[in-house]
């Protein structure tokens, strides 16, 4: 193999939509969680996409702790408001389902927000508000998961990465979506860092002592293990504000848990009381907000533009190319990996050789 290979968006989606189905996921689930999957690569996310298809998805049916069949069941339900059980099936067909029932609600009443408990890893959660700005609405969502980040003054991991992420369209080619953990990096960003052979930036992990860790494979395994904690967004301690990481990361726990009743914090290991694997029960939330209850679609779009560009045009810090505003840089990574392929270094080849010579998948990559 050499290093770096590429695949086409169409060619891996295909390659895992046929994965998820080989491993016992139906067939029209099989689409929508290699839909969500395909979605991280083509804009540039490397921490969350094909990477993850066999070391997160295919390994945890395998091991029984995430169900390839989705029996999604409403626990109780308002003309705006619902919760849902995903019965810990696959996350990408929950957030979808969420995500449609919230969009639906809005459609019809202005708003709708959907609570999700007993799921699993979604995917990348800016695929949801993606589906609320080609709707032409507003789209929130968060999720909790298995503890990682370390309250402020703290070392003990307690809070999961809880993203909090928000889209919304423009009058541009791309619609504005802010997607990023509530730490200041994720988890899926170590591991990518860990398959590649490359230290780590200072401050992303402390240890039990409070100092910085960066060295990945070390964070990885401290991180199962409770020896090592991810920092909240802004950093160590209060002199960065990290506080704010560790108040939003708090936030996003609240509303993946506390409306519908699902598990928390420490809940949320993956361990059962005997040190078994477990299902992370892991909860999400939903928002959708139909712009046109508020003002005209067209003029919303055209002042979020306005905006925009306005942040992008104004004055740069010495040496510095260019401004960006947030889904930018992932829509130039979606028009260079459109043209040339999805890079997939020797780890990821290596995975998806693995699942498609185990379960017999009728399939041959561009470097074989």
């Amino acid at each position: 193999m050499t290093d770096i290979s590429y695949e086409s968006f169409e060619r891996l989606e295909k390659f895992m939509d046929l994965g998820f189905e080989a491993v016992g996921v139906p067939k029209e689930d099989a689409a929508i969680c290699a839909k969500v999957l395909i979605e991280s690569d083509k804009r540039g996310i490397d921490s969350h996409g094909v990477g993850r298809f066999k070391p997160i998805y295919i390994d945890r049916i395998e091991e029984g702790i995430q169900h390839t069949t989705t029996n999604l069941q409403i626990i109780r339900e308002t003309k705006t408001t619902a919760v849902l059980d995903g019965g810990d099936g696959m996350g990408h067909v929950i957030g979808v389902k969420a995500m449609e029932m919230a969009l639906a609600k809005a459609k019809e009443y202005g708003m709708g927000m959907v609570a999700v408990r007993n799921s699993t890893h979604y995917g990348i959660a800016g695929y949801y508000p993606l589906m609320a700005a080609e709707a032409g609405m507003i789209g929130i969502t968060g999720t909790n998961a298995r503890p990682s980040i370390a309250p402020t003054f703290g070392v003990e991991n307690m809070l999961g990465t809880n993203p909090l992420t928000i889209g919304f369209p423009t009058d541009e080619d791309f619609p504005f979506v802010i997607d990023c953990a509530t730490s200041i990096t994720q988890r899926g960003k170590i591991e990518h860092y860990a398959r590649i052979g490359k230290t780590m930036p200072y401050g992303w992990v402390i240890d039990e002592k409070g100092e910085a860790v960066t060295d990945p494979d070390v964070a990885l395994e401290g991180l199962v293990k409770g020896t090592c904690a991810l920092t909240p967004l802004g950093g160590i301690g209060e002199e960065l504000a990290g506080y704010k990481g560790y108040g939003y990361a708090t936030v996003v726990e609240v509303l993946s848990a506390a409306l519908q009743g699902g598990s928390f914090l420490h809940q949320l290991t993956g361990v059962g009381a005997q040190g078994e694997k477990q299902p992370y029960h892991l909860g999400h939330f939903f928002m959708a907000i139909d712009i046109n209850a508020f003002t005209d679609p067209a003029a919303f779009k055209k002042t979020a533009g306005d905006i925009l560009r306005d942040l992008r045009a104004s004055k740069k810090a010495e040496g510095a190319e260019r401004i960006y505003t947030a889904g930018e840089k992932e829509y130039l990574a979606y028009l260079e990996r459109k043209e040339h392929g999805v890079p997939l270094n020797p780890a990821v080849k290596k995975s998806l050789v693995a699942v498609r010579d185990k379960y017999h998948v009728d399939f041959k990559f561009n470097w074989e």
